[in-house]
């Protein structure tokens, strides 16, 4: 993600304007009826625990269950990091063995998808697996060797499990969520924590998947991963599309998220808008076209803003022209400025001039 994740989690990206990429598996849980979530974060959280400061947005805020945000302490048994999945849910496995829910589901907070998790443990029950994978069907062309490829047979059993391949023998990629039983976990992972083992995909999946039954369940809707600056920037130009925007926002059940109280968007005389989402908070005078902009950012006179995306509060200073960019957010972009992605690549903008003055 380059210079996008120096001042934040991933999962605390910005999407559709509104929106974080923790806010799509947090709206799923709370759509499928769990009521006992926990995050495990680590890198650059400050901004996440901020967005995550108060649970009642995603109907957490419940006298049984709840949202707890874990982080690492320094405790008398251990004093490290999170070094992988796995030792993140080991280094927390007081939160397991408190709980009384017979089954867990595992997803990773940079995924934007919809889906209701009871339908994939519905699967999992009937197949009578020890593990189950969500993946999908890659469009041709898609870079799947960034992700962990799968090949199952005609029951679905998971045969092949390959974390980031060289090279690819399949298109169908893990989407980085698993439901297995909440006992079964806890002797998985205590055994990984005794052999020093730390990776949850590399450690438990691959290596049982000739000894237990793990599955994979195939999901067909919509499904994208935050994890680079092309991903990021094709996800929020998706939501561009009609039919993405209705699939998300106007088809039940609903995607929420934190919400600010601020003005409705502000367009001056002069403005001229097309293909483009336009954030609460936002003035604008100037042209804006296949863009996202996002909260209380401020477009001045004369300004082109083409096939782009602004992050929150941003300042951008009049007769600016900026075409294939992602403009990090509470960034001031001087007037006359100019900035272009060339050859189709995406730029990224980063811009800490001091906006106010003594």
């Amino acid at each position: 993600m380059q210079e996008l994740s120096q001042k934040r989690a991933i999962c605390a990206m910005p999407i559709a304007g509104s929106y974080r990429s923790i806010d799509f598996t947090l709206s799923n849980m709370t759509n499928s009826h769990i009521q006992r979530v926990a995050v495990l974060t680590q890198y650059n959280a400050k901004s996440l625990n901020e967005h995550l400061n108060s649970s009642k947005w995603w109907d957490f805020g419940r006298k049984q269950g709840g949202l707890f945000v874990l982080t690492p302490a320094v405790t008398a048994d251990n004093s490290n990091w999170y070094r992988g999945t796995a030792d993140a849910i080991y280094q927390n496995m007081s939160f397991l063995k408190n709980s009384h829910e017979p089954y867990v589901v595992i997803a990773s907070g940079d995924g934007v998808y919809k889906m209701d998790y009871n339908k994939v443990l519905e699967y999992h029950i009937e197949k009578k697996a020890d593990i189950t994978v969500v993946c999908r069907d890659m469009e041709e062309g898609y870079n799947v060797e960034r992700f962990g490829t799968i090949r199952m047979n005609e029951e679905s059993r998971i045969e092949e499990f390959e974390e980031k391949p060289l090279q690819a023998k399949t298109s169908t990629i893990s989407c980085g969520i698993y439901v297995l039983r909440r006992r079964q976990l806890i002797e998985m992972i205590e055994k990984c924590a005794e052999e020093d083992r730390y990776d949850f995909v590399r450690d438990i999946l691959i290596r049982y998947k000739d000894v237990k039954r793990v599955y994979g369940y195939k999901m067909k809707d919509y499904w994208r991963n935050v994890a680079s600056v092309e991903d990021y920037f094709s996800t929020n130009m998706d939501f561009l599309k009609s039919e993405v925007r209705d699939y998300f926002f106007k088809q039940y059940p609903d995607i929420y998220s934190k919400v600010d109280d601020l003005p409705p968007a502000k367009y001056n005389v002069g403005t001229s808008v097309k293909n483009s989402l336009i954030s609460s908070g936002c003035i604008v005078n100037g042209v804006v076209e296949d863009s996202v902009i996002f909260k209380k950012s401020y477009i001045g006179n004369n300004c082109v803003i083409k096939n782009s995306i602004i992050l929150n509060d941003v300042y951008i200073g009049d007769n600016t022209y900026i075409e294939n960019c992602i403009v990090e957010s509470h960034g001031t972009i001087r007037a006359n400025s100019r900035y272009v992605g060339e050859e189709g690549k995406i730029r990224i903008v980063v811009e800490r001039s001091e906006r106010y003055t003594m």
